[in-house]
């Protein structure tokens, strides 16, 4: 598979495909129709393709790209990829509010993972041996991409306020029960629910106190 970030991989233009109004497709490169599978070999090779409609030239990658991927999840025999309820929350993602930092997301794990997957395959060949380190590699793994994406948003959100521009708000993230994050947040909260009444106390004082010196100064003023 071409690396890539090979400059020669870079420079290869697009294949165009055509699809007709019959389903079929066309590699105008090749002169031969091809079918999805034909496809995902391209994508499996890293050569690039765009889809268009034969009839008006509309951009259709996104939907041949998607008609790939089902069809590869439904392989009889093959390696599905996307769990049950990684769909369900996709589906529901959606309607949600923060629907748009979804694709950023997955890309820029999907990229991540690219660049370490020589480091995920030995990782993959001791998860055998050695389940409990495998699944913590994994979970780390996948808490510094959450660190790395805040990140990425953060100074992305820094360049939009410096020009002008709106300020993406990165949602709060709900740490899983029972983990150590929630943990360290019920530590947290707590240690604030007792510092309230320390707080408190110290406001009075410092009020009875700012009383004092005032009647002190008027005292000193009469005389």
């Amino acid at each position: 598979m071409l690396n890539p970030a090979d400059p020669q991989a870079a420079k290869r233009e697009s294949v165009v495909i055509k699809k007709y109004a019959n389903r079929r497709l066309y590699n105008t490169e090749t002169s031969t129709y091809v079918t999805l599978e034909d496809l995902a070999k391209m994508v499996r090779g890293d050569r690039d393709f765009v889809v268009n409609d034969a009839k008006n030239g509309d951009d259709l990658t996104h939907t041949v790209l998607t008609q790939i991927i089902v069809e590869q999840e439904g392989r009889e025999g093959g390696q599905a990829l996307l769990p049950i309820p990684f769909l369900r929350q996709l589906i529901r993602f959606y309607d949600d509010s923060i629907a748009r930092m979804v694709p950023s997301y997955l890309q820029f794990s999907l990229e991540h993972l690219v660049k370490e997957q020589s480091r995920f395959r030995d990782q993959l060949a001791t998860a055998f041996t050695n389940p409990a380190a495998a699944f913590e590699f994994y979970q780390s793994q996948a808490k510094q991409n959450m660190a790395m994406f805040e990140q990425a948003m953060s100074m992305w959100a820094s360049f939009g306020a410096a020009a002008g521009g709106p300020k993406p708000v990165m949602p709060a993230m709900t740490p899983m029960p029972g983990s150590p994050e929630a943990a360290r947040a019920d530590a947290a909260k707590a240690e604030k629910a007792a510092e309230a009444p320390v707080r408190d106390e110290l406001s009075d004082l410092k009020a009875q106190l700012s009383a004092m010196q005032q009647k002190i100064e008027k005292l000193s003023q009469t005389r």
